[in-house]
C-alpha cells in the first residue's frame, strides 16, 4: 500500500509498539523493553514476526499471554494453562452469539437468521435487510454491507 521507502522497518515498527508507546500511559522506564526492574508482561506469539512474510504479519496472534505473572491467555499447546475467558461485554455482544472472535479460515459464518437476531441488539432496525435478498452477506466481514444500525441513529 505504501512505497517501501515510506515504511518503518520491523525493528522500529517493533519499538514503537513496545518502548516508545509507554509515553501514552506515563510509564516510561517501567515497562516496554526486557530489563530488571521493569514490568515483566509478555506475549508469546505463534509466529516469528521478525522472520514471516510481510502479508502474514497482521495474522500473527499471541499463543500465550502473561500479566503481571499470571498467565491470562494460552491457545494451542498452551491452552490447558489459560483460565478461562470472561464472558464478552456488553453481554449484547455479537462475540457471545457467534461463538468467539474472528480468527481467519475459523468457523463458518453465521446464518442470515442468527446475524439478525444478534446484529445490534439495541437498535435492531437493518435486521429485517439480512433476511431479505438484498446482497448484503460477505463471508469475510460480520456486518456486511449495511453495517451497525447504531451508526445510523
Amino acid at each position: 500500500m505504501y512505497p517501501k521507502e515510506n515504511r518503518l522497518d520491523r525493528t522500529t515498527a517493533l519499538r514503537l509498539w513496545t518502548e516508545a508507546n509507554t509515553w501514552f500511559s506515563n510509564e516510561e522506564g517501567k515497562k516496554g523493553s526486557i530489563k530488571a526492574g521493569q514490568l515483566a508482561d509478555l506475549a508469546v506469539l505463534g509466529a516469528d514476526y521478525m522472520t514471516v512474510a510481510e502479508n502474514q504479519i497482521r495474522d500473527i496472534e499471541s499463543v500465550l499471554t502473561i500479566v503481571d505473572g499470571k498467565i491470562t491467555y494460552g491457545s494451542g499447546p498452551f491452552s490447558k494453562l489459560a483460565p478461562p475467558l470472561p464472558p464478552a461485554s456488553p453481554d449484547w455482544s455479537p462475540v457471545g452469539k457467534f461463538g468467539g472472535y474472528y480468527k481467519k479460515g475459523g468457523a463458518k459464518p453465521a446464518t442470515k437468521q442468527t446475524a439478525a437476531s444478534s446484529c445490534c441488539a439495541v437498535h435492531g432496525t437493518r435486521a429485517h435487510a439480512w433476511l431479505s435478498d438484498v446482497p448484503v452477506a460477505d463471508a469475510k466481514a460480520f456486518w456486511g454491507a449495511l453495517g451497525c444500525s447504531c451508526w445510523a441513529v
